[in-house]
């Protein structure tokens, strides 16, 4: 019925546990701190399991750590402009935690916050939180479920929310990808595939300018198979601005209907991840500000460009950007969506 262990208690004295899950032919543990992605262990070309994401071994270094490895961010992941938005004819105002923005919910957001079990078996875990009206300034009272399932060899993350006011929602994972393993350093090496014809770039606060662009004839473009380190420091002013990749692309096909967003490999290890989604969109991002030296599981190091993450998401600033697909969360109309990673080797 699915293991569980005892990871820590947070200094609020909450006790954090480590689940795992294992179908026999992936798994993968979380903890019940931000119902984070701990570990996920998929075979290699040669059979043999590697851990794909990125981590850490003590609950002190997640709660210490910038970057967000692993959770489930929200009310609102990724950024929000100078921590303001107008719902109904009131202003809003949110924590500052990103130079002059609002990023991934705020001070203390979902990823932050210890969530509760609600089922647990060999191959999939509910965990639930309750967002009460007015945390870190949003408006209504939110109950959000996210599912962790293993079939096969892929990895289901459905997320699922409900309130009793209109309030801005956007959950996604921030799972840190290295398909040659978490601890093997630079994944430059390794290739990309966006289902993606356009983006929207950014100022230089990571805040969409409002337009969509198309990535032809640009350094954007992952239409094809392509090294993530191929052009990342190209001469370009949107990966300059970022210091690498940190862009909302736009995800080809029908919002709400689980889709093909990305496909990405390693020819070290012979992993390939395909990458489904129900969300408009998807921020490629490439650890461009991980320190380097920083201590990763099992006391490896880790650094900037020692990974990429696929945040699937609804567009970055979408309650200040009319234009963008819309991002509210409504009492009667559930926000239900879910992404799947599907892994497998080269033939």
């Amino acid at each position: 019925m699915g293991n569980t262990i005892p990871f820590g208690t947070t200094p609020q004295g909450r006790q954090v546990e480590l689940l795992t899950l294992d179908n026999g032919q992936i798994s993968c543990r979380i903890l019940t701190l931000g119902a984070t992605l701990q570990a996920l262990e998929v075979p290699d070309g040669q059979g043999r399991k590697v851990d794909v994401v990125l981590g850490y071994d003590t609950l002190t270094e997640y709660l210490e750590n910038d970057g967000y490895l692993g959770a489930v961010v929200g009310r609102y992941a990724n950024r929000i402009a100078a921590g303001r938005f107008s719902l109904n004819g009131r202003d809003y105002t949110l924590a500052v935690n990103n130079g002059p923005n609002h990023l991934h919910g705020g001070l203390v957001g979902y990823s932050h916050r210890v969530w509760q079990v609600a089922e647990l078996t060999d191959t999939q875990a509910v965990l639930t939180l309750d967002s009460p009206d007015g945390e870190e300034g949003y408006p209504g009272h939110v109950q959000v479920q996210v599912t962790y399932a293993l079939s096969g060899t892929s990895l289901t993350i459905h997320y699922q929310a409900v309130t009793d006011a209109d309030t801005p929602c956007n959950l996604t994972n921030h799972a840190y990808f290295n398909l040659s393993g978490h601890d093997s350093g630079n994944t430059m090496d390794q290739e990309l595939q966006l289902r993606a014809e356009s983006y929207t770039p950014t100022d230089e606060t990571s805040i969409p300018l409002g337009t969509v662009e198309p990535v032809e004839g640009t350094p954007m473009d992952f239409r094809a198979l392509t090294p993530l380190g191929e052009r990342i420091d190209a001469p370009f002013l949107q990966l300059q601005l970022g210091n690498g990749y940190d862009h909302n692309y736009v995800v080809q096909g029908d919002t709400g209907t689980l889709r093909p967003c990305a496909t990405a490999l390693s020819r070290r290890s012979g992993i390939v991840m395909e990458v489904e989604t129900t969300s408009p969109g998807v921020q490629l991002y490439t650890a461009n500000f991980v320190p380097q030296g920083r201590k990763g599981k099992g006391g490896c190091a880790y650094g900037p460009r020692h990974a990429f993450c696929l945040e699937t998401q609804f567009f970055p600033d979408s309650p200040n950007q009319p234009a963008f697909p819309d991002a509210l969360l409504r009492p009667g109309k559930p926000f239900d969506h879910t992404t799947r990673f599907t892994f497998s080797t080269l033939q």
